[in-house]
């Protein structure tokens, strides 16, 4: 068929219209349609800003540290909070007394740039917005978006330094505290509202904020959610950390009937179940109980993701619960597990703005999160290997 000439199929085409019946044709195209591999195979065509993420940018300083320095500082392994005054002297020790790594951090900024890197092509399908400072930090947040094909539109302010996380790391676990500074400048008047940054939002047909936003802007969040939902569009949230649902409740349930699909691991799962008074401890029915809250948008059932470690993560969706066991790792291979639950939500973005089915979004988001936890930081190669 495909040595043919233009001229031949022409020709051939013309003469199956004369000779063939009009029902008969239109059976035969549908059946080409259905059974071409060409057709199975081609990926849903993306445009840049497709997928929208929106939150605090962070640069994130990682150092290996031992259980006396989390106890000093009163942290616990795999948790994340927010620095406070007697933090302060936990960046300068971090800084001074360790073998300190910078990388691009933020969980909203960490799972669009991990999206981007499975999509490849076309650059810029992802769009971010965030509160920087004008200074160094700054500058190396806007060149490591650059580098990773993210179309970042920060805003830009001179009263706060740009953000910093540090990463503690012990073994295989994290604990993180975010000094947010200039993220938590987000002003959506100054930003959101501009009529060229709002068009970036419209541009898009799924969204994605980290529960940590909740405590900056949840103004922005809600404009965001509101339209997505009027739109039909997907709008995605993450439940961040266990501190957003015990301190942060009322704002979450303001933007809980509006989300489509809903991150979280374990400990946040339970940490939500609790504060709604679910009255179960079992991650199923937490992630069964959550689905079925109420929703704005009844086109779209609501879809619940919960990540579990090592252990199978958790989809609740219409009537089901499903376990998806994830990929097996040596012990000896994880490097650092910050930023895992971020590259999972970017895997599974990166198939969701395809349109791809959520079984495949939970393998991509697998996929990604064993790429991660195998580096420093919330880091990868150059291209994926996921097929």
């Amino acid at each position: 068929m495909a040595s043919r000439s233009r001229k031949q199929r022409h020709s051939e085409e013309k003469e199956e219209k004369t000779v063939t019946p009009k029902k008969q044709r239109l059976s035969d195209e549908k059946k080409e349609k259905t059974v071409s591999p060409k057709k199975l195979d081609s990926p849903t065509k993306l445009s840049p800003n497709s997928l929208f993420g929106m939150g605090n940018p962070l640069l994130d300083i990682s150092a290996e540290v031992d259980k006396d320095f989390l106890d000093k500082y009163g942290l616990k392994p795999n948790d994340a909070i927010l620095a406070d005054e007697k933090h302060k002297a936990l960046f300068e020790e971090l800084v001074g007394n360790f073998k300190e790594e910078y990388h691009a951090g933020g969980a909203t900024q960490n799972s669009i740039r991990l999206a981007q890197w499975m999509i490849q092509k076309p650059h810029k399908v992802g769009t971010f917005f965030g509160c920087i400072g004008r200074d160094k930090f700054g500058d190396i947040l806007k060149q490591k978006a650059q580098e990773a094909n993210v179309d970042a539109h920060y805003y830009e302010q001179d009263e706060e330094p740009t953000g910093t996380c540090a990463v503690c790391i012990t073994g295989d676990k994290r604990s993180l505290v975010a000094n947010l500074a200039a993220a938590n400048c987000y002003n959506k008047d100054m930003h959101l509202d501009l009529e060229e940054n709002w068009a970036l939002v419209e541009k898009a047909k799924v969204y994605y904020i980290a529960g940590f936003f909740l405590t900056v802007s949840p103004e922005s969040i809600l404009k965001v959610a509101k339209h997505a939902a009027e739109n039909n569009k997907v709008f995605c949230l993450n439940l961040a950390a266990p501190f957003i649902s015990q301190f942060f409740k009322d704002c979450l349930m303001q933007v809980m009937p509006y989300v489509d699909v809903l991150f979280g691991n374990e400990a946040e799962a339970a940490a939500f179940g609790k504060a709604q008074d679910f009255e179960t401890e079992d991650i199923e029915e937490l992630a069964r109980k959550t689905q079925a809250l109420p929703k704005e948008n009844k086109k779209r059932h609501r879809v619940v993701v919960f990540t579990q470690g090592k252990e199978g993560t958790i989809m609740a969706q219409s009537d089901k619960v499903e376990t998806f066991p994830v990929l097996k790792i040596d012990p000896e291979d994880i490097v650092d597990t910050n930023g895992a639950g971020d590259a999972f939500v970017g895997g599974f973005l990166s198939q969701l703005v395809q349109e791809k089915t959520l079984e495949r979004s939970v393998e991509a988001g697998h996929y990604s999160a064993s790429v991660v936890i195998r580096r420093s930081g919330c880091t990868f190669p150059e291209k994926p290997d996921f097929h």
